[in-house]
């Protein structure tokens, strides 16, 4: 089950570039424009007029689009409602599986069988759930809409050179309702950029080929800047007498010094010494501890939500071998209520949280950590009430 739109749908990091047409108006008229567009833009106009014959608006896809959830679950709790057991003996099965063609993406771009498995457990359930929005109309629909149209009428055109290429049906052709395609929910313009024929038939079809999907996934996150075989996320314990205001993504520091400073890897060894790490405790000194390596940047071009973020790269570095993290005892989590009012505190403190959504997101965390830094508490990024009152 998915929870948000993928990377692909947030970003639109390849998306082509191509001028956009005024949306909004009746929809008939608005696809005659998208129409004109693309003969302007030197495609074919009997595939065009193919293309744009039975396009539907589909009310459905604004309703999923006005609906999106962003995740309020503290990490602990997310991750178990994410990390099933039959997710994690799937994606052994699967890693079996395509063993070869793991094998083909690690040795191309250095990335590792466990974030690619991470990501196609998460967006599809490794291809059972692909969603059943029709991919034309979901962009065309979000196109006419005015609230994201320059997002989306370049995934328009970007699709209409899928379907020229042989590569979409503009009426059987299904996916989520952004417009997301395939087993990892690639977008057209990101399988036009990042798409590979993995299994060399000459066509590159994510929603049925496995080999297709993964290695366009693999490309797509060399292209998003994975560093070729670096690690991403791992486990540590943490020494006693620990400078909390350490921690957090906005500070990083060699993972020789972390060593120096005491902290200690809980399976396994730390990455290389000259790799710059941050420490991350997503609910504070008292629940679980991570080291964060460059790579885990990356993860955020796939979503922007923190606790999404941790979960999918923690997941990962599970389905490579890591053990169940230790969730220690952390103090509740506050209520979306109490988040809002927070975050009002802190912008009215001069604080950047990036909106009043109740989410404890990276701009608020880093308010927080300021917050409790100058508050004289223990400054781990994690708000309680006693902050809450202090403020």
């Amino acid at each position: 089950m998915r929870f948000t739109a993928c990377f692909a749908a947030i970003l639109a990091t390849a998306a082509p570039a191509a001028a956009t047409v005024a949306c909004g108006g009746p929809f008939g008229d608005f696809v005659q424009r998208m129409a004109t567009e693309s003969v302007r833009l030197g495609h074919d106009k009997a595939a065009v007029k193919q293309f744009f014959s039975g396009v539907r608006q589909d009310p459905a896809v604004i309703r999923a689009d006005r609906a999106q959830g962003i995740f309020q679950l503290p990490f602990t709790q997310f991750a178990r409602r994410l990390i099933s057991q039959n997710r994690v003996q799937n994606g052994v099965k699967n890693a079996q599986r395509y063993d070869a063609v793991f094998d083909r993406i690690e040795a191309t771009w250095g990335v590792d069988r466990g974030v690619l498995l991470a990501f196609w457990a998460f967006e599809t359930d490794f291809g059972a759930v692909q969603g059943d929005f029709n991919t034309v109309n979901a962009l065309v629909t979000l196109s006419h809409d005015c609230r994201r149209p320059d997002l989306f009428q370049p995934q328009v055109y970007a699709a209409l050179e899928l379907f020229e290429r042989g590569d979409l049906d503009p009426r059987t052709t299904t996916g989520a309702w952004a417009g997301e395609i395939g087993m990892v929910q690639m977008l057209p313009g990101d399988i036009i950029e990042n798409g590979v024929d993995g299994d060399g038939d000459g066509h590159v079809t994510l929603k049925t080929s496995a080999p297709d999907a993964l290695m366009s996934g693999g490309r797509m996150l060399s292209s998003l800047g994975w560093r070729p075989n670096e690690p991403w996320l791992q486990e540590i314990v943490l020494p006693k007498g620990m400078d909390w205001s350490l921690t957090g993504l906005d500070t990083t520091r060699p993972v020789s010094e972390w060593a120096r400073l005491g902290v200690k890897p809980r399976a396994g060894g730390l990455g290389p010494g000259n790799l710059p790490a941050s420490v991350l405790l997503p609910e504070g000194k008292d629940g679980p501890a991570f080291l964060a390596y460059p790579n885990f940047s990356v993860f955020f071009e796939w979503n922007q939500s923190f606790t999404y973020v941790m979960t999918a790269a923690y997941f990962a570095t599970r389905l490579d071998g890591a053990p169940v993290f230790d969730p220690g005892n952390p103090s509740p989590a506050l209520g979306e209520a109490q988040m809002k009012a927070l975050q009002q505190k802190l912008k009215a403190r001069g604080h950047d949280v990036g909106g009043i959504d109740g989410v404890l997101g990276r701009l608020t965390r880093s308010a927080v950590q300021k917050e409790q830094e100058r508050l004289g508490l223990p400054a781990d990024a994690w708000p309680t009430t006693e902050l809450l009152g202090r403020l």
